[in-house]
């Protein structure tokens, strides 16, 4: 049991957020990372206290094709910018988490820069995976090179490097020393060599206590992958997918089978495969817009926030942004926002006043975060679990149907409950209750 634990997590991508330009001509310092400092206090009040941030490091274009790790990226400041918006998260009790994109680099890194200029010669030849000089790639160096996805801007570094290996591990202990961060979420790490990963988790290990390392996965067996060897934490992508196609298409057999698998892999032990759990990310088309039944907004979320796994939430989103990916470009995805434009929302907006609910809860009942599940109703379109750990249980009801709709579920012999979101009260009957719950809605009850 950790800090990570109990965190629900918010999803800022900064260069989008700051609205900083596209491309990175290197040739000035702007301190837009300072603009997003008002954007904390509204973490806070969402009952966030984990914040995922990235790519912030000095990159070419989107952040993910790094030319130098130790630098913040200039279009967002100077290190010192980093430095001083970490303590303030810190003063605020928000964990900070930032991108670690270690399986490739941008074509402006020091050691792909010296290849360019000295090719064979280069002591950075081996830096990358499958430089060969006898062949070319689509910028024309006369070389080619193992890269992500096809994309030969992102060019692949060689895991198996004992250099880069000591190089990935300096960077990690300066990030920690430098800017006081709690954790590091390893892009791609789906493709990424396993003999690496664990290099990574020893040098994490040693950093600093109870310091998080998840990594994104988007397919296969997490159990892979989360282990005592590699990563602590996975991104939950089944979850995702099963959230809004399960409301989308009324079945919610589509999330509990999901929740089985997921389970199966962890024993039921939600501490032994730790799960990220998110609705919409900077890689994928908001909620809001995906989902057929914009009220359906409502049971997706407090699916997330109880289903085992750590919440995380992407700015912008508890405002209901629209937004779909466009072929060859994410900016849609990743906005510049103006929090004025938003401030009354956790008051006045009701999705946004729930996931602040929500987010508070979640700290407030610690069932959520250590809980055992267990299914208590299944149908195409209502669904009961409840978390349960030593004497605190929470009995969770979502309802995607158009009408209103009846529970009779088991009380665990207990007597009085309350619903956390609406303040209603229950009394069990003979150790059952009878719960109406609206349409497109749900409810977490709580033992008085």
């Amino acid at each position: 049991m950790t800090w990570y634990d109990e965190t629900s997590f918010y999803h800022i991508y900064p260069l989008g957020l700051a609205d900083a330009p596209v491309e990175n001509d290197y040739s000035n310092v702007s301190h837009r990372l300072n603009n997003i400092i008002p954007w904390i206090d509204h973490i806070k009040a969402l009952g966030c206290n984990g914040l995922y941030l990235g790519p912030l490091f000095e990159s070419g274009s989107h952040g993910y094709d790094t030319t130098d790790y130790m630098k913040l990226d200039s279009r967002l400041g100077d290190n010192n910018d980093l430095k001083n918006f970490v303590l303030k998260c810190h003063e605020a009790s928000i964990k900070v988490v930032l991108d670690g994109v270690f399986n490739h680099t941008g074509r402006d890194f020091f050691a792909f820069k010296d290849i360019q200029k000295n090719r064979e010669n280069s002591r950075y030849k081996d830096w990358y995976l499958n430089v060969n000089f006898y062949n070319n790639n689509s910028y024309n160096d006369g070389f080619s090179y193992d890269n992500w996805g096809g994309v030969d801007l992102l060019v692949k570094l060689n895991p198996y490097n004992e250099e880069v290996r000591n190089y990935i591990a300096d960077v990690i202990k300066f990030w920690v020393k430098e800017f006081d961060i709690d954790g590091i979420r390893l892009d791609a790490a789906d493709v990424m060599d396993f003999e690496y990963l664990k290099h990574i988790r020893r040098v994490i290990n040693d950093v600093k206590p109870d310091f998080w390392l998840m990594g994104e996965v988007i397919h296969g067996e997490y159990n892979r992958w989360v282990n005592n060897d590699m990563l602590i934490a996975v991104t939950n992508y089944p979850l995702h997918k099963a959230l809004y196609s399960g409301h989308n298409e009324h079945n919610y057999f589509e999330i509990a089978h999901t929740i089985k698998r997921l389970n199966d892999m962890s024993g039921n032990n939600i501490l032994s495969l730790r799960l990220y759990n998110f609705s919409d990310n900077h890689d994928v088309d908001r909620i809001y817009t995906k989902l057929n039944n914009k009220e359906h907004f409502v049971p997706v979320h407090i699916l997330l926030y109880t289903l085992p796994g750590v919440p995380s939430i992407y700015y912008g989103s508890e405002f209901c942004l629209d937004a779909k990916k466009v072929y060859g470009t994410d900016v849609n995805l990743r906005p510049a926002l103006n929090l004025e434009d938003y401030k009354d929302y956790i008051n006045n907006n009701k999705y946004t006043n729930l996931l602040a609910k929500l987010g508070h809860l979640r700290q407030e009942i610690k069932a959520l975060s250590y809980g055992v599940y267990q299914e208590l109703l299944l149908t195409n379109r209502q669904y009961s679990f409840s978390r349960s750990m030593d004497n605190e249980l929470a009995i969770i009801t979502v309802n995607n149907d158009e009408n209103p709709a009846g529970f009779n579920l088991p009380a665990f012999g207990k007597n009085e409950f309350v619903g956390k979101l609406s303040n209603k009260h229950l009394t069990a009957q003979n150790d059952r209750l009878d719960i109406n719950i609206p349409p497109c809605d749900g409810e977490i009850w709580i033992p008085v």
